[in-house]
This record gives C-alpha cells, structure tokens and sequence, in this order.
C-alpha cells in the first residue's frame, strides 16, 4: 500500500487537485455571489498568503521566500499576474454569470490552450491523437454551451430575477479567458521554476497575485469593498474555505505533480474537476442535472487524455 504513494505520488497528488478544484469552484461561487469577484480575489489570496507564511515560516525558516533568487521571483511573479489576476478575475466573475458547473466544463479547455502554447512557446509537438483530443474537447464544450438553453431551463439567481442573455454570453467568455489565464500561469511557472519548492513557489505567485488585485482595486476606487466584505459572515467562511482548499493547497499540489509525474497523466487527472463537481452542485444548489452536462464534461476529460497521452 506504501508504494503507491511513493511510486505514484505525482499521480495522487494531481488527483487531489481536481478535489481541491471542486470543493473551491463552490466555495468561490457561493462567495463571489454575496461580495462580488475583485472582493472575492483579494480576500482568498490574503488568506492564502497567512497560510503560507505560517507553514513556510515552520518548514523553512522564512515566512517569505527571499532567498529563491531574482529570475524565479521574476517568472513566478509573472506568472501569478497572468494565473491569478487575469486569469481569476475572469474564472470568478464567470461563476456569478453563469455558475461553477458550467463554467468548470468551459475552464476543462485550459489544458488545451496548455498544449497549444506549449507548441507556440516551447517548441512541444502534438501528434495525430493529440489533435483527435482537441477536436474532441472543443466538440464537446461547443456541444454543452449551445445545448444549454434547450435543455434545461435558465437558472434564476437568488433575487428572482433571471439573468439577462448577455451575461450567459460573457460569463461563457469570461470562463474561455479563465482558461487562458490558467494556462499562461502554468507555462510561465514552468520556464521560471521547473524544479523549485512548490510550497515556497505558488507562495510568490499568491503575493504577485495578491498585490496584483489591490493594485486593481485601487486604480477602479474599490478599496472598500474588501473591507465592507469581511462583515459578510457567510461569505468569509466559504472564501476561507475556497482559500484553504485552492490558493494553498490546490495549486501547490498541481505543481507537484507537474514535478513528479509525466505533464499529460497529470494534466489529464488534474482535468477531472467538471466530472467531479456535478454532483456536489446538484446536491447544494439544487441544479438540475442533465444527460447533455453529463455526457459533454465526460467527452471533454476523454479529449484531454487523447490530448496528453498522445
């Protein structure tokens, strides 16, 4: 039983952080609804940042990584301005428009974009099966999106009001930017830090990410609105929650396991998150669970692994 462990670490970990993913897609969405997503980004990463100070101040002495050197602080701090400002602000504002369930089975494109600025960037080839992936996962996201409408009727938000067409339109595009964002993240931390301490690494890119929002906040006057949100009770438990699960832990076990197992095997299991959290979203919010969701998120993970295991 040991063995697995040790001879499949990468792969548990990649696992667990599709695990991570789900239980932070519905922590986030239940948040970002009560406080609005730029609130939502700086608070998780604020507590996200305490985490890591705490555990990196016990295991190596230093609550923060000075000593890593400028061309990692360099990658990494791009890195998490591309993965956590961009990319997040968009993921977040995509849950408010058009749900964490939907838009996990859109974001399940960014190892895709993954593999294509790889190609673009670092010179990676996609064989014949990987091209078969893509065209797999492209049809099937395409497949849910237009489907959506036809079978299931629209989701009415807590107030009762439904959701205006144009904000199905761009939290479908926000969650694609999501993606991008994602992708930049993991292709700049790669270049900069291919082998550094993934606790002490996803650490400056929670503090790039973190400045990166306030510098947000202050330049649209919204400096109060992370203040005002803290007297949100409910809102707090759940981003503290989302921080614990994503910021920390998710993202820190997905470089790991990019360290420690084949990139497409990790990728591929790290890909799960839109089959694992139809259900717990069914449960919670009482969503109505189709064959269409069903059938495209299982397509989609199949795409990927055509993808990476081409």
């Amino acid at each position: 039983m040991f063995t697995i462990f040790t001879n499949y670490s990468g792969e548990l970990a990649a696992l667990g952080t599709s695990l991570c993913w789900t239980v932070t897609a519905l922590a986030f969405e239940y948040a970002a609804k009560r406080i609005g997503s730029l609130a939502l980004n700086i608070l998780r990463l604020f507590v996200a940042l305490i985490i890591f100070m705490t555990i990196n101040l016990v295991l190596h002495g230093q609550a923060i990584p000075l000593d890593a050197g400028a061309t990692v602080w360099f990658w990494l701090t791009l890195s998490g301005l591309v993965g956590f400002v961009f990319g997040d602000i968009f993921l977040f504002q995509s849950y408010i428009d058009i749900g964490a369930r939907t838009a996990q089975i859109i974001f399940v494109s960014s190892p895709l974009i993954t593999a294509l600025l790889g190609f673009l960037f670092l010179g990676e080839r996609i064989g014949p099966r990987g091209i078969i992936g893509m065209l797999v996962v492209v049809s099937a996201i395409a497949w849910v999106i237009l489907g959506k409408a036809k079978d299931k009727p629209q989701e009415m938000p807590e107030n009762g009001e439904r959701k205006p067409h144009h904000h199905r339109i761009r939290g479908t595009l926000f969650a694609f930017f999501g993606a991008l964002g994602q992708s930049g993240g993991l292709i700049l931390s790669k270049i900069g830090a291919p082998h550094y301490d993934p606790l002490r690494a996803t650490e400056i890119r929670v503090i790039a990410g973190f400045l990166g929002f306030l510098v947000m906040a202050a330049v649209l006057g919204k400096l109060a609105e992370p203040v005002r949100a803290i007297a949100n009770r409910p809102a707090l438990k759940a981003l503290s929650l989302g921080a614990f699960f994503g910021p920390f832990l998710g993202v820190s076990l997905g470089l790991f396991a990019v360290q420690r197992a084949n990139t497409g095997i990790a990728a591929t299991l790290m890909g799960l998150t839109p089959i694992l959290i139809v259900f717990p979203s069914v449960i919670l919010y009482k969503e109505k669970l189709t064959l269409r969701e069903v059938l495209g998120a299982l397509f989609a993970v199949l795409g990927l692994t055509l993808l990476f295991l081409s």
